[in-house]
Protein backbone atom coordinates (compact mmCIF):
# COMPACT_ATOMS: atom_id res chain seq x y z
CA UNK A 1 0.00 0.00 0.00
CA UNK A 2 1.45 3.39 -0.95
CA UNK A 3 1.68 6.15 1.71
CA UNK A 4 -1.20 8.19 0.25
CA UNK A 5 -3.54 5.19 0.27
CA UNK A 6 -2.49 4.38 3.85
CA UNK A 7 -3.64 7.83 4.94
CA UNK A 8 -7.15 7.37 3.57
CA UNK A 9 -7.96 3.63 3.85
CA UNK A 10 -10.87 2.81 6.15
CA UNK A 11 -8.83 -0.15 7.46
CA UNK A 12 -5.09 0.29 7.87
CA UNK A 13 -2.95 -1.31 10.59
CA UNK A 14 0.60 -2.45 9.95
CA UNK A 15 2.15 -2.19 13.41
CA UNK A 16 1.34 -1.55 17.07
CA UNK A 17 2.37 2.10 17.33
CA UNK A 18 1.39 4.33 14.43
CA UNK A 19 -1.09 7.01 15.62
CA UNK A 20 -4.33 5.22 16.45
CA UNK A 21 -7.47 6.56 14.75
CA UNK A 22 -10.13 3.82 15.04
CA UNK A 23 -10.46 0.72 17.20
CA UNK A 24 -13.03 -1.96 18.01
CA UNK A 25 -13.51 -2.60 21.74
CA UNK A 26 -15.32 -5.62 23.16
CA UNK A 27 -18.64 -5.62 24.95
CA UNK A 28 -19.66 -6.58 28.50
CA UNK A 29 -23.34 -7.32 28.91
CA UNK A 30 -25.62 -9.45 31.09
CA UNK A 31 -25.19 -12.39 28.70
CA UNK A 32 -21.40 -12.46 29.03
CA UNK A 33 -20.87 -16.13 29.85
CA UNK A 34 -18.29 -18.24 31.60
CA UNK A 35 -16.59 -20.35 28.89
CA UNK A 36 -18.03 -23.86 28.99
CA UNK A 37 -15.73 -26.71 29.96
CA UNK A 38 -14.34 -28.41 26.88
CA UNK A 39 -11.23 -30.08 25.50
CA UNK A 40 -9.26 -26.82 25.32
CA UNK A 41 -9.85 -25.68 28.89
CA UNK A 42 -7.15 -27.71 30.72
CA UNK A 43 -4.62 -26.25 28.28
CA UNK A 44 -5.59 -22.60 28.84
CA UNK A 45 -6.69 -22.31 32.49
CA UNK A 46 -3.50 -21.73 34.49
CA UNK A 47 -4.88 -22.40 37.94
CA UNK A 48 -6.18 -25.95 38.45
CA UNK A 49 -8.12 -24.66 41.45
CA UNK A 50 -10.40 -22.90 38.93
CA UNK A 51 -11.24 -26.05 36.96
CA UNK A 52 -14.23 -26.90 39.13
CA UNK A 53 -15.55 -23.35 38.68
CA UNK A 54 -15.58 -23.74 34.90
CA UNK A 55 -17.02 -27.25 35.07
CA UNK A 56 -19.85 -26.06 37.32
CA UNK A 57 -20.53 -22.61 35.86
CA UNK A 58 -19.48 -22.91 32.21
CA UNK A 59 -22.23 -21.61 29.95
CA UNK A 60 -23.74 -19.50 32.75
CA UNK A 61 -23.39 -15.71 33.13
CA UNK A 62 -20.49 -14.44 35.18
CA UNK A 63 -21.65 -13.18 38.60
CA UNK A 64 -23.42 -9.84 38.25
CA UNK A 65 -21.01 -8.04 40.58
CA UNK A 66 -18.01 -9.20 38.55
CA UNK A 67 -19.64 -8.08 35.30
CA UNK A 68 -20.45 -4.63 36.69
CA UNK A 69 -16.83 -4.15 37.75
CA UNK A 70 -15.56 -5.40 34.39
CA UNK A 71 -17.95 -3.08 32.55
CA UNK A 72 -16.75 -0.14 34.66
CA UNK A 73 -13.15 -0.91 33.66
CA UNK A 74 -14.10 -1.21 30.00
CA UNK A 75 -15.94 2.12 30.12
CA UNK A 76 -12.82 3.72 31.60
CA UNK A 77 -10.71 2.29 28.76
CA UNK A 78 -13.16 3.59 26.17
CA UNK A 79 -13.03 7.01 27.83
CA UNK A 80 -9.21 7.05 27.60
CA UNK A 81 -9.42 6.20 23.91
CA UNK A 82 -12.06 8.79 23.15
CA UNK A 83 -10.23 11.49 25.09
CA UNK A 84 -7.25 10.73 22.83
CA UNK A 85 -9.45 11.35 19.76
CA UNK A 86 -9.81 7.68 18.80
CA UNK A 87 -13.05 6.48 17.20
CA UNK A 88 -14.37 3.53 19.24
CA UNK A 89 -16.66 0.90 17.73
CA UNK A 90 -18.22 -2.12 19.47
CA UNK A 91 -19.63 -5.46 18.30
CA UNK A 92 -23.27 -6.38 18.09
CA UNK A 93 -24.83 -8.51 20.84
CA UNK A 94 -25.61 -12.03 19.73
CA UNK A 95 -27.19 -15.02 21.53
CA UNK A 96 -24.15 -16.45 23.33
CA UNK A 97 -26.40 -18.67 25.46
CA UNK A 98 -27.56 -20.91 22.61
CA UNK A 99 -25.95 -24.37 22.38
CA UNK A 100 -23.45 -25.04 19.61
CA UNK A 101 -23.20 -28.35 17.78
CA UNK A 102 -21.64 -29.93 14.70
CA UNK A 103 -21.56 -33.57 13.58
CA UNK A 104 -18.34 -33.91 15.67
CA UNK A 105 -19.06 -32.15 18.97
CA UNK A 106 -21.43 -30.02 21.01
CA UNK A 107 -21.02 -27.47 23.79
CA UNK A 108 -23.63 -25.87 25.99
CA UNK A 109 -23.04 -22.32 24.78
CA UNK A 110 -20.76 -19.76 23.24
CA UNK A 111 -19.03 -17.22 25.54
CA UNK A 112 -19.03 -13.50 24.78
CA UNK A 113 -17.80 -10.72 22.51
CA UNK A 114 -15.18 -9.46 24.96
CA UNK A 115 -11.98 -10.02 23.02
CA UNK A 116 -12.02 -8.83 19.39
CA UNK A 117 -8.20 -9.21 19.18
CA UNK A 118 -8.66 -12.99 19.37
CA UNK A 119 -11.17 -13.13 16.54
CA UNK A 120 -10.01 -10.64 13.89
CA UNK A 121 -6.47 -10.25 12.54
CA UNK A 122 -6.33 -6.80 10.97
CA UNK A 123 -3.28 -6.28 8.77
CA UNK A 124 -2.84 -3.62 6.13
CA UNK A 125 -6.23 -3.03 4.56
CA UNK A 126 -7.62 -6.48 5.28
CA UNK A 127 -9.56 -8.18 8.06
CA UNK A 128 -8.93 -11.91 8.52
CA UNK A 129 -11.39 -13.95 10.58
CA UNK A 130 -9.17 -16.37 12.52
CA UNK A 131 -9.60 -20.18 12.50
CA UNK A 132 -10.01 -20.27 16.27
CA UNK A 133 -9.20 -23.39 18.27
CA UNK A 134 -12.08 -23.02 20.76
CA UNK A 135 -15.28 -24.91 20.04
CA UNK A 136 -17.21 -22.50 22.28
CA UNK A 137 -15.82 -19.50 20.37
CA UNK A 138 -16.28 -20.90 16.87
CA UNK A 139 -19.23 -18.58 16.10
CA UNK A 140 -17.92 -15.52 17.97
CA UNK A 141 -17.03 -13.86 14.65
CA UNK A 142 -20.77 -13.26 14.14
CA UNK A 143 -20.70 -10.49 16.73
CA UNK A 144 -18.41 -8.53 14.37
CA UNK A 145 -20.23 -9.31 11.14
CA UNK A 146 -21.99 -5.95 10.76
CA UNK A 147 -18.73 -4.09 11.37
CA UNK A 148 -16.89 -6.28 8.86
CA UNK A 149 -19.55 -5.65 6.24
CA UNK A 150 -19.31 -1.92 6.84
CA UNK A 151 -15.51 -1.92 6.53
CA UNK A 152 -15.72 -4.08 3.39
CA UNK A 153 -18.19 -1.68 1.80
CA UNK A 154 -15.76 1.10 2.64
CA UNK A 155 -13.01 -0.58 0.65
CA UNK A 156 -11.34 -3.01 3.07
CA UNK A 157 -10.51 -6.57 2.13
CA UNK A 158 -12.32 -9.17 4.24
CA UNK A 159 -11.55 -12.89 4.32
CA UNK A 160 -12.12 -15.86 6.62
CA UNK A 161 -9.45 -18.47 7.20
CA UNK A 162 -10.77 -22.04 6.75
CA UNK A 163 -13.03 -22.65 9.76
CA UNK A 164 -11.55 -25.67 11.57
CA UNK A 165 -13.66 -28.75 12.12
CA UNK A 166 -12.38 -29.01 15.72
CA UNK A 167 -13.02 -32.72 15.85
CA UNK A 168 -11.08 -35.01 18.19
CA UNK A 169 -8.38 -35.29 15.51
CA UNK A 170 -7.54 -31.61 16.09
CA UNK A 171 -6.39 -32.19 19.69
CA UNK A 172 -3.73 -34.37 21.28
CA UNK A 173 -5.47 -37.29 23.04
CA UNK A 174 -5.03 -37.25 26.81
CA UNK A 175 -3.13 -33.96 26.72
CA UNK A 176 -1.59 -32.85 30.01
CA UNK A 177 -0.13 -29.34 30.26
CA UNK A 178 3.64 -29.30 30.90
CA UNK A 179 5.16 -28.25 34.20
CA UNK A 180 7.66 -25.38 34.28
CA UNK A 181 10.63 -27.78 34.22
CA UNK A 182 9.30 -29.92 31.36
CA UNK A 183 9.77 -29.40 27.60
CA UNK A 184 7.13 -27.30 25.88
CA UNK A 185 4.23 -29.21 24.39
CA UNK A 186 1.00 -28.07 22.77
CA UNK A 187 -2.59 -29.27 22.64
CA UNK A 188 -3.35 -28.84 18.89
CA UNK A 189 -2.32 -31.49 16.40
CA UNK A 190 -1.48 -30.61 12.79
CA UNK A 191 -4.79 -32.00 11.51
CA UNK A 192 -6.03 -28.61 10.23
CA UNK A 193 -4.96 -24.94 10.35
CA UNK A 194 -5.71 -23.29 13.70
CA UNK A 195 -4.79 -19.97 15.28
CA UNK A 196 -6.39 -17.18 17.24
CA UNK A 197 -5.72 -13.74 15.81
CA UNK A 198 -3.97 -12.75 19.06
CA UNK A 199 -1.38 -15.49 18.53
CA UNK A 200 0.22 -13.10 16.01
CA UNK A 201 1.46 -9.53 16.30
CA UNK A 202 2.41 -7.03 13.59
CA UNK A 203 5.71 -5.23 13.11
CA UNK A 204 5.53 -3.70 9.63
CA UNK A 205 6.50 -6.22 6.94
CA UNK A 206 7.25 -8.78 9.64
CA UNK A 207 4.65 -10.71 11.62
CA UNK A 208 5.57 -12.62 14.78
CA UNK A 209 3.54 -15.59 15.94
CA UNK A 210 3.85 -18.21 18.66
CA UNK A 211 2.38 -21.69 18.81
CA UNK A 212 -0.15 -22.01 21.60
CA UNK A 213 -3.08 -23.99 22.90
CA UNK A 214 -5.02 -22.73 19.87
CA UNK A 215 -2.26 -22.22 17.25
CA UNK A 216 -0.39 -24.91 15.33
CA UNK A 217 2.27 -24.84 12.61
CA UNK A 218 -0.40 -25.58 9.98
CA UNK A 219 -2.08 -22.31 10.98
CA UNK A 220 1.22 -20.44 10.82
CA UNK A 221 1.85 -21.81 7.32
CA UNK A 222 -1.66 -20.84 6.22
CA UNK A 223 -1.12 -17.28 7.42
CA UNK A 224 2.21 -16.95 5.62
CA UNK A 225 0.83 -18.26 2.32
CA UNK A 226 -2.23 -16.05 2.59
CA UNK A 227 -0.21 -12.90 3.29
CA UNK A 228 2.20 -13.70 0.45
CA UNK A 229 5.54 -12.08 -0.30
CA UNK A 230 4.56 -8.69 1.15
CA UNK A 231 5.03 -10.03 4.70
CA UNK A 232 7.29 -12.54 6.45
CA UNK A 233 5.83 -14.58 9.30
CA UNK A 234 8.30 -15.59 12.03
CA UNK A 235 7.63 -18.16 14.75
CA UNK A 236 8.72 -17.05 18.24
CA UNK A 237 9.86 -19.80 20.59
CA UNK A 238 8.09 -19.64 23.96
CA UNK A 239 7.92 -21.74 27.08
CA UNK A 240 4.57 -21.40 28.81
CA UNK A 241 2.72 -24.12 30.68
CA UNK A 242 -0.60 -22.78 29.35
CA UNK A 243 0.30 -20.87 26.18
CA UNK A 244 -2.39 -18.67 24.70
CA UNK A 245 -1.70 -15.57 22.61
CA UNK A 246 1.56 -13.71 22.09
CA UNK A 247 0.62 -10.27 23.43
CA UNK A 248 1.41 -10.95 27.10
CA UNK A 249 4.72 -12.52 26.09
CA UNK A 250 6.28 -10.66 23.14
CA UNK A 251 5.19 -7.23 21.97
CA UNK A 252 6.99 -4.69 19.74
CA UNK A 253 5.93 -1.36 21.27
CA UNK A 254 7.67 1.14 18.98
CA UNK A 255 10.42 1.18 16.37
CA UNK A 256 13.49 -0.31 18.02
CA UNK A 257 11.73 -1.29 21.28
CA UNK A 258 10.60 -4.86 22.02
CA UNK A 259 8.87 -5.76 25.30
CA UNK A 260 9.35 -9.37 26.41
CA UNK A 261 8.14 -11.59 29.23
CA UNK A 262 11.27 -12.81 31.04
CA UNK A 263 9.59 -16.08 32.04
CA UNK A 264 8.26 -17.08 28.62
CA UNK A 265 10.48 -15.95 25.76
CA UNK A 266 13.02 -18.71 25.18
CA UNK A 267 15.00 -16.77 22.59
CA UNK A 268 14.52 -13.37 20.99
CA UNK A 269 14.86 -13.75 17.20
CA UNK A 270 18.36 -12.69 16.10
CA UNK A 271 16.94 -10.14 13.66
CA UNK A 272 16.16 -7.80 16.59
CA UNK A 273 19.76 -7.76 17.83
CA UNK A 274 21.11 -7.32 14.31
CA UNK A 275 18.81 -4.35 13.77
CA UNK A 276 19.88 -2.77 17.07
CA UNK A 277 16.54 -3.02 18.87
CA UNK A 278 16.35 -2.45 22.63
CA UNK A 279 15.03 -5.54 24.42
CA UNK A 280 12.80 -4.30 27.23
CA UNK A 281 12.38 -6.91 29.96
CA UNK A 282 9.01 -6.52 31.66
CA UNK A 283 9.22 -6.16 35.45
CA UNK A 284 7.37 -8.46 37.84
CA UNK A 285 3.60 -7.80 37.99
CA UNK A 286 2.27 -5.98 41.05
CA UNK A 287 -1.27 -7.32 40.90
CA UNK A 288 -1.74 -9.08 44.26
CA UNK A 289 -1.56 -12.87 44.19
CA UNK A 290 -4.94 -12.81 45.92
CA UNK A 291 -6.64 -10.98 43.03
CA UNK A 292 -9.05 -13.44 41.36
CA UNK A 293 -7.93 -14.52 37.87
CA UNK A 294 -9.81 -17.22 35.98
CA UNK A 295 -8.13 -17.86 32.65
CA UNK A 296 -5.09 -15.64 32.37
CA UNK A 297 -2.09 -14.88 34.57
CA UNK A 298 -0.83 -11.72 36.29
CA UNK A 299 1.48 -11.19 33.29
CA UNK A 300 -1.58 -9.83 31.52
CA UNK A 301 -0.07 -6.48 32.59
CA UNK A 302 2.02 -6.70 29.38
CA UNK A 303 -1.20 -6.60 27.36
CA UNK A 304 -1.02 -2.89 26.54
CA UNK A 305 -2.33 -0.67 23.75
CA UNK A 306 -0.17 1.99 22.11
CA UNK A 307 -1.90 5.24 21.15
CA UNK A 308 1.22 6.24 19.22
CA UNK A 309 4.98 5.69 19.54
CA UNK A 310 5.12 7.10 23.08
CA UNK A 311 1.67 6.97 24.74
CA UNK A 312 0.76 3.56 26.13
CA UNK A 313 -2.36 2.47 28.06
CA UNK A 314 -1.48 0.26 31.04
CA UNK A 315 -3.28 -1.16 34.07
CA UNK A 316 -3.54 1.17 37.05
CA UNK A 317 -1.75 -0.41 39.98
CA UNK A 318 1.30 -1.52 37.99
CA UNK A 319 3.45 1.34 39.31
CA UNK A 320 6.77 -0.42 38.77
CA UNK A 321 5.87 -1.07 35.14
CA UNK A 322 4.83 2.58 34.71
CA UNK A 323 8.16 3.79 36.11
CA UNK A 324 10.08 1.44 33.85
CA UNK A 325 8.13 2.57 30.80
CA UNK A 326 8.99 6.18 31.56
CA UNK A 327 12.67 5.27 31.79
CA UNK A 328 12.34 3.59 28.39
CA UNK A 329 10.96 6.82 26.88
CA UNK A 330 7.22 6.09 26.93
CA UNK A 331 4.32 8.02 28.43
CA UNK A 332 2.15 5.52 30.35
CA UNK A 333 -1.55 6.28 30.76
CA UNK A 334 -2.88 4.33 33.74
CA UNK A 335 -6.41 3.00 33.53
CA UNK A 336 -8.17 0.64 35.98
CA UNK A 337 -8.47 -2.78 34.39
CA UNK A 338 -7.78 -5.48 36.97
CA UNK A 339 -11.49 -6.34 37.26
CA UNK A 340 -11.81 -6.79 33.51
CA UNK A 341 -8.64 -8.90 33.55
CA UNK A 342 -10.32 -11.14 36.13
CA UNK A 343 -12.65 -12.53 33.48
CA UNK A 344 -10.16 -12.97 30.72
CA UNK A 345 -7.87 -10.35 29.20
CA UNK A 346 -6.07 -7.03 29.06
CA UNK A 347 -6.37 -3.87 26.95
CA UNK A 348 -4.86 -5.49 23.85
CA UNK A 349 -7.20 -8.51 24.13
CA UNK A 350 -10.22 -6.28 24.62
CA UNK A 351 -9.63 -4.31 21.42
CA UNK A 352 -8.45 -4.59 17.84
CA UNK A 353 -6.89 -1.74 15.86
CA UNK A 354 -8.81 -0.84 12.72
CA UNK A 355 -6.93 2.22 11.51
CA UNK A 356 -3.55 3.65 12.37
CA UNK A 357 -2.08 6.61 10.48
CA UNK A 358 1.00 5.30 8.73
CA UNK A 359 2.34 3.27 5.83
CA UNK A 360 3.75 -0.25 5.53
CA UNK A 361 7.53 -0.44 5.97
CA UNK A 362 10.25 -2.72 7.27
CA UNK A 363 11.86 -2.18 10.68
CA UNK A 364 14.75 -4.60 10.11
Amino acid sequence: MDPQTAQTAIVNATNEWDPLEEIVVGRVDQNTLVPPWDVIMPAVVHDKAQWDFFKQHGGMPWPVGMLKKAERDLDAFIDVLQQAGVTVRQPEPYPYERPLATPDWEVVSSCYALMPRDVLFVIGDQIIEAPMGWRSRSTERLAYRELCKEYFRGGARWVAAPPPRLSDESFTPGFVAPDEDEPQRFLPTEYEPMFDAADAIKCGRDVFIARSSCCNRFGIEWLQRHLGDEYTVHEVEVHDTHPMHIDATFQPLAPGKLLINPERVVKVPEMFEKAGWDILVCPEPEMPESHPMYNCSRWIMMNVVMLDETRVVISAGEKRFARQLREWGFEPIECPFWDFETIGGGFHCASVDIRRRGALRSYF
